[in-house]
């Protein structure tokens, strides 16, 4: 036994260097913009354009402008499964382990069983398209074009229950986030809405984008919102204040998502912008120094995108899923200078948990 745990801890030892190397390519790749480009074309029949997705190790699951959800094999990018029943575009979804929740311009929420995509439950309760949706804990949130808010008790996918409807916004709601104290909508107002959680009471409104806003992350203190004024805003949401604003895209700001150190927006323009997010919070840090990279494949619109540790998964106009691999990047590996050398590309396999 003895042999063995001074063998397990030299093995442990050995590693921890190479896995310290791996964390600090991976950082360079981000900020240098190298990367392994996959891309999966959806090759819709008729309308074109993939409007949201979610991804884990396993698979891709996206919402089309065709109206059909499609599940695509991680590995293999080939799709498994083809999910229809609504009768306008796929404009939002979220799964878990169990069950697939989307939102259409058929003013619908549909309920799929995520291992086999039958459908458990359809909701018919706003009036027009549903824009953006979120569940967790037993609770969800949509909204829609109808300018209002929902929020939905669910005991099971086939037992979803409407608690309350949240008005308050003048134009339509484009995007819901929530967390246990705090629902966070967004609307083409030019309006962020904070609602408590449990009461749903009215708390603040946050004030600042000259235009419509598209999207938005909420998580802890700080909100990020994107605009049709072309700019990404960075609010505490316990005062109302905007921390930052951050300018480079060109066009409307379409999605939007943070971690603990990065921004990664994406827009009409085309591009996929990454911004440093401890440097943002920074009021010392001079404005140009934030975007560190801007990257361009996709030749539409950027939808929607979300993205972790090693990779970045991108939607767009252009029928096509995009991922960014940052952990595996080609351009790195060419520098060595050995033709066909992969001196460093790593022999690990590395999972990362979403939260």
């Amino acid at each position: 036994m003895m042999s063995s745990a001074c063998h397990d801890d030299k093995y442990y030892r050995d590693l921890y260097p190479s896995i310290i190397a791996d964390i600090e390519r991976i950082d360079t790749n981000w900020k240098t913009g190298k990367h392994k480009l996959e891309k999966i074309v959806c090759r819709s029949e008729t309308s074109k354009g993939v409007y949201c997705l979610q991804y884990d190790d396993k698979k891709i699951i996206s919402g089309l402008r065709d109206n059909s959800i499609k599940m695509w094999n991680r590995k293999t990018l080939e799709c498994e499964h083809t999910l229809t029943g609504h009768t306008g575009s796929v404009l939002c979804l979220q799964y878990d382990d169990n069950i697939i929740i989307s939102g259409s311009s058929d003013s619908t929420v549909r309920v799929w069983s995520v291992h086999d995509g039958t459908l458990l439950n359809t909701l018919i309760h706003h009036c027009e398209a549903v824009l953006h949706l979120r569940f967790e804990n037993g609770i969800m949130v949509t909204c829609s074009k109808d300018r209002s808010i929902a929020v939905w008790d669910m005991l099971s996918p086939t037992d979803i229950n409407l608690r309350r409807v949240l008005v308050g916004h003048r134009a339509a709601v484009n995007v819901v986030d929530f967390d246990d104290k705090y629902i966070v909508s967004a609307s083409g107002d030019r309006t962020i809405k904070v609602w408590d959680t449990s009461s749903c009471e009215f708390k603040r409104t946050l004030n600042g984008h000259k235009r419509g806003i598209a999207c938005l992350q909420y998580h802890g203190n700080l909100v990020v919102s994107g605009s049709s004024d072309n700019t990404i805003r960075l609010w505490d949401i316990e005062f109302g204040t905007c921390l930052r604003v951050l300018e480079g895209h060109e066009e409307l700001v379409r999605c939007i998502r943070f971690d603990n150190k990065r921004i990664v927006s994406g827009a009409y323009d085309g591009k996929i912008k990454v911004w440093d997010l401890k440097a943002a919070l920074d009021a010392r840090s001079p404005t140009g120094t934030l975007c560190l990279r801007t990257l361009v494949e996709h030749s539409g619109r950027v939808f929607r995108l979300q993205f972790d540790q090693f990779q970045i998964v991108s939607s767009s106009h252009d029928d096509t899923i995009l991922i960014w691999d940052f952990l595996d990047a080609e351009n790195s590996f060419e520098e060595e200078g050995a033709a066909g050398s992969n001196k460093h590309q790593p022999n690990r396999t590395y999972t990362y948990v979403t939260r």
